[in-house]
């Protein structure tokens, strides 16, 4: 079993995501366990990116992958990065964003999915989400990991290929059980948030950063039951006055 999750700008502003926008994907998501996905949701929301991600047996992972930029392509009100898929390598352009991670067969599918979201293109974004991949690498309670930001062309199973100028990475992270939640999310978080101008962000926040910024949204997947992390991290993180 896998977690795949694809992000994409579709958004027709460069801030945000419009409630028409989110409630249209939302709806759609039910086609998706229709094709075989043993769980989906529309995970993220950061700043105009949205992140679909779904559990899938291996043999299903072409079809829903496809399924999904079906759904983005759709619904879409800008076909932004969904206009940079290609069938050919050659062809690829700015594009959508994938990540996908292993599930052990005798687990609940249980996963962390992290979303950037850039105004400009900030290089630096690759080299934070990485740090966060290397962050929760070796860790205790860890299944596994997407792959790390990489240069080059990128080939999505079932949907075509994608170039490195694709500019807004998502990351995802399979665990071993729900204790772990908290210990690997906080390492992930921590390593992205110790990169300059990095901000944390609840999801469906718009991103009201300056330009310059990189903004991330984390999220736990947990057996089909989605939950915004940017919430209890809040509360965590809170300074206490004694």
């Amino acid at each position: 079993m896998k977690i795949t999750a694809i992000g994409a700008d579709i958004s027709n502003n460069d801030t945000s995501c419009s409630k028409n926008l989110i409630k249209k994907l939302e709806n759609n998501i039910p086609h998706l366990i229709d094709l075989g996905a043993i769980n989906a949701a529309l995970t993220n929301i950061t700043g105009d990116d949205v992140v679909i991600s779904a559990f899938v047996e291996n043999d299903h992972l072409k079809m829903i992958n496809q399924a999904i930029v079906d759904i983005l392509k759709e619904n879409s009100e800008d076909i932004g990065d969904v206009g940079g898929i290609s069938s050919t390598a050659e062809g690829a352009g700015e594009g959508i964003s994938y990540a996908e991670a292993n599930i052990r067969q005798d687990r609940f599918p249980d996963a962390l999915i992290m979303a950037f979201d850039t105004y400009g293109g900030e290089s630096f974004v690759g080299n934070v989400a990485n740090s966060a991949i290397k962050a929760a690498r070796g860790m205790d309670g860890v299944t596994d990991l997407s792959a790390e930001i990489l240069p080059g062309v990128k080939k999505i199973p079932g949907v075509g290929y994608v170039s490195d100028q694709t500019d807004d990475p998502v990351v995802v992270a399979t665990l071993e059980d729900l204790e772990s939640v908290g210990v690997v999310a906080g390492a992930m978080l921590g390593a992205a948030l110790g990169n300059k101008n990095v901000y944390l962000v609840k999801r469906g926040a718009p991103s009201y950063v300056i330009p310059g910024s990189v903004i991330v949204s984390i999220t736990a997947f947990m057996n089909g039951n989605m939950m915004d992390l940017a919430v209890p991290f809040e509360e965590r993180t809170r300074i206490l006055n004694l």
